[in-house]
């Protein structure tokens, strides 16, 4: 029950890439996401969910057109924390850009999202 909420909350997140139009991005994250949730991204922390709005909005704006997010993986999930895999694929086989997210999750919403860019290498040893 616990991986389906999360689940679902994050599928919502992830919708907000993938919005027929900039004006629905605001109402996605606020389905998904508390009020005052804490967005660790590729730019460092930020809070809010007008700040998570500004990082989707500028990769919906990508310079090589507007791209898909998808969730590629299962949401796994102990306790209050989940991860996921995804996956931002632009248009025309533009650039592809993997990761993984973790998420907290209160009362059915994400509060904390740690973004985790790019694949990660094996060790040198």
């Amino acid at each position: 029950m616990q991986e389906e909420i999360a689940r679902s909350a994050i599928d919502t997140f992830i919708s907000a890439f993938n919005a027929s139009d900039d004006s629905y991005v605001t109402a996605l994250l606020s389905q998904a996401l508390t009020s005052d949730v804490v967005f660790w991204g590729p730019l460092g922390r930020s809070e809010g969910i007008a700040a998570v709005e500004r990082f989707v909005l500028d990769i919906r704006r990508h310079p090589a057109g507007t791209g898909t997010m998808v969730r590629c993986s299962a949401v796994d999930m102990p306790d209050e924390w989940a991860r996921y895999q995804w996956v931002f694929t632009t248009p025309d086989g533009g650039p592809r850009l993997t990761g993984t997210d973790v998420v907290h999750l209160r009362r059915s919403l994400i509060d904390q999202v740690i973004v985790f860019a790019g694949e990660i290498e094996p060790s040198a040893s």
